[in-house]
């Protein structure tokens, strides 16, 4: 039985290499946002010149769609870095420690994960950032029609500040 055994903890061992499916996808999707969002940055840089040439009634309207366009973009780039963090964790969790990363020094600055917890962890703090983002940029279309709406809106302002006071918090 111990041959059965030592052959089935094998195939168990190495049934972790499924991760790669995960990691790959992750790192793929996360280069196409990468390069979505660069794509929209320039397409915003070229509508950046509009601005210039504008009327003042229309560069009030142009300010608030490149600042909504701008907050986009970081938003984009937050999603990527997810996708990054999450297919670096994953594969230095189930396969193999990075040895280029730990070679270079900066292993200690960008990923130090050492159970899924702290994935979990690094993940939610990224995660919080694109609701905060998010959040803002929802803010710059909003309208106020009663003073109803104002004080919804300052109650939106005080949950994410809870929960951005609470998320940073829980690192110490």
């Amino acid at each position: 039985m111990s041959g059965l055994e030592k052959y089935f903890e094998k195939l168990l061992w190495g049934s972790r290499h499924m991760v790669l499916a995960a990691v790959i996808s992750s790192l793929l999707l996360s280069l196409l946002l990468f390069v979505i969002t660069a794509v929209d940055v320039a397409a915003l840089l070229v509508h950046a010149f509009d601005y210039i040439s504008a009327t003042t009634e229309v560069r009030k309207l142009l300010k608030i769609e490149l600042v909504a366009h701008t907050v986009g973009s970081i938003d984009g780039f937050l999603l990527a870095t997810i996708l990054l963090i999450f297919s670096l964790g994953l594969y230095e969790l189930f396969i193999s420690d990075i040895d280029e990363a730990k070679e270079s020094g900066q292993s200690s600055k960008v990923l130090v994960i050492n159970s899924l917890d702290d994935l979990k962890s690094k993940l939610a703090k990224v995660i919080l950032m694109i609701l905060v983002v998010t959040f803002f940029e929802v803010s710059l279309s909003m309208s106020f029609n009663s003073a109803l709406d104002l004080m919804y809106f300052s109650l939106g302002i005080l949950m994410v500040s809870l929960a951005l006071y609470f998320g940073s918090k829980s690192s110490h």
